[in-house]
């Protein structure tokens, strides 16, 4: 998480949907030394999800289940609404609580694919939007979020949202049509890597290992490693050239995975990630 000095007060906010990315949002607007001008008012869609944030100092639980108004009284007064909805809700979200939308709010969209320029056909003139792709380790404060002003968001806009996911992780701000190929590199990363763990683990078993002593290995290992790489002046190339020598057992198994011609493979698998990106901003 960024340093807390440089991200408060942060303004009076709404998030609307409390999947995993909302509940990360949450999480981060009540880390300590993070201030929020107001309650934080949260919207999900069940009774009992609302009832389990009852109580939570700080947080107002509103359930559409239970109120059919509770987006818009959600939204009403907030000077910055996250919409942490399903992509395929967000159109129908911001319909709903557009009339309800303090003058000059900052609406920010966490949803993949869905474009500014659609959301700014449903809101009132003088609203800011923007959209921002975090990532799963924002769970634990260590994301990577990436954000994109639309054509009505100005520079005080686009930093209100940069403070906000800073208190998930690093964040950073480029031009929209910039924000696919983002969220295909960090958005979609974890997946990614969480794959090659998986393999690896599996493939530790088949050598004889068992499944705690293949989780120990591999999991410690990618932990380790990414640590070093966050806290070492060299670059990853050199903390692997660390690690191989010459002639080596790893330098073998190197071999074998540049063999498979890994810069081709992660073209490949980014290039079908922004296409489907495109798919949806598509509908």
């Amino acid at each position: 998480m960024t340093d807390t000095t440089e991200i408060c007060p942060l303004p009076t906010t709404a998030i609307l949907g409390l999947g995993s990315m909302g509940r990360a949002i949450l999480h981060g607007m009540r880390a300590p030394g993070v201030s929020v001008d107001g309650p934080i008012r949260v919207t999900t869609r069940s009774i009992d999800s609302a009832s389990a944030l009852t109580g939570i100092e700080g947080v107002v639980p509103l359930a559409t289940e239970a109120s059919p108004d509770a987006n818009r009284e959600a939204v009403a007064g907030a000077r910055m609404v996250i919409l942490a909805v399903k992509p395929w809700m967000i159109h129908d979200v911001l319909r709903e609580v557009a009339d309800s939308l303090a003058p000059g709010a900052v609406v920010v969209s966490v949803a993949a694919g869905i474009t500014t320029a659609s959301m700014e056909a449903l809101v009132p003139e003088g609203i800011s939007v923007l959209r921002a792709m975090p990532n799963t380790p924002a769970l634990i404060g260590r994301g990577v979020t990436g954000i994109a002003a639309g054509a009505t968001a100005d520079a005080a806009a686009t930093e209100a949202a940069r403070a906000h996911f800073s208190t998930v992780g690093e964040v950073l701000v480029v031009d929209e049509g910039r924000i696919d190929a983002l969220s295909a590199i960090s958005g979609s990363g974890p997946a990614y890597v969480y794959l090659f763990i998986e393999e690896l683990t599996a493939a530790a078993v088949r050598l004889g290992f068992t499944d705690d002593e293949a989780r120990v290995m591999v999991q410690g290992t990618f932990a380790g490693a990414s640590e070093l790489a966050a806290q070492s002046a060299d670059s990853p190339a050199e903390l692997r050239r660390q690690v191989t020598s010459p002639k080596g057992t790893t330098a073998e198994a190197i071999g074998v995975l540049q063999g498979a011609d890994l810069p081709a493979l992660f073209d490949a698998a980014l290039a079908a990630a922004i296409a489907r990106a495109g798919e949806l901003a598509a509908g």
